[in-house]
């Protein structure tokens, strides 16, 4: 078996090649799915020169959109998605991620960052279930459903289904990793507001859920 990365991107032009580049180096990678989700920047161009397969978005997804519309694209059973603004990925972490999946000991691994840097490490701390890096197989997308309406919301909608149907997963340590923070990319008001974007759609993706009910 091997594995179709996807990467939802929305104006990492700065970042997306330094995490192309380790998973290039996994041999259990068949494709780098970078999805363009209506970027203004170079982000497409700068993932195509660094050896990723592109797709471009005209609009603007949001991520569960942009995720979805790279698996529509995957031509493996078992994904691995991955934020574009990661710092300090190796092809070990990669592995590390993919390894209960790919052993068919689970059908879902959450990545986690430790020692990476102290905001990322706490935001995760807090709230592991909104972690962006997960290895997980097609079928089970098929059955969590409309991931493509849930915006930031995709990445609690696949724990919570989960933990309501006994799903067995697993937590993946990965050492010495972080992200971009919104504040640094956009600067301290224009990150707080995006901040608060998100988490207003991920507070959304519960209420929806809880309508359903």
């Amino acid at each position: 078996m091997q594995v179709s990365v996807i990467i939802p991107a929305y104006n990492e032009e700065k970042t997306i090649a330094n995490v192309i580049m380790p998973i290039k180096k996994v041999p259990a990678v068949a494709e780098i799915i970078v999805v363009s989700d209506g970027s203004v920047d170079g982000t497409a161009e700068v993932a195509k020169e660094a050896g990723a397969t592109v797709i471009v978005s005209e609009i603007n997804r949001g991520k569960g959109g942009a995720m979805m519309l790279g698996v529509e694209h995957a031509s493996q059973e078992v994904i691995l998605f991955l934020d574009a603004d990661l710092i300090g990925l190796t092809p070990t972490h990669i592995e590390q991620l993919i390894e209960p999946v790919l052993s068919k000991r689970v059908e879902m691994a959450v990545g986690i960052f430790e020692h990476g840097r102290l905001a990322t490490d706490m935001a995760q701390l807090v709230a592991p279930f909104l972690s962006g890096q997960r290895a997980l197989t097609k079928s089970l997308l098929k059955r969590v459903g409309n991931l493509e309406w849930a915006r930031y919301g995709v990445e609690i909608a696949l724990t919570k289904y989960a933990a309501e149907h006994d799903l067995k997963y697993e937590e993946v340590v990965l050492k010495d990793l972080s992200h971009v923070m919104k504040e640094e990319k956009l600067g301290l008001w224009k990150g707080f507001r995006a901040r608060m974007k998100m988490y207003w759609e991920i507070a959304k993706s519960l209420s929806d859920d809880e309508h359903c009910k």
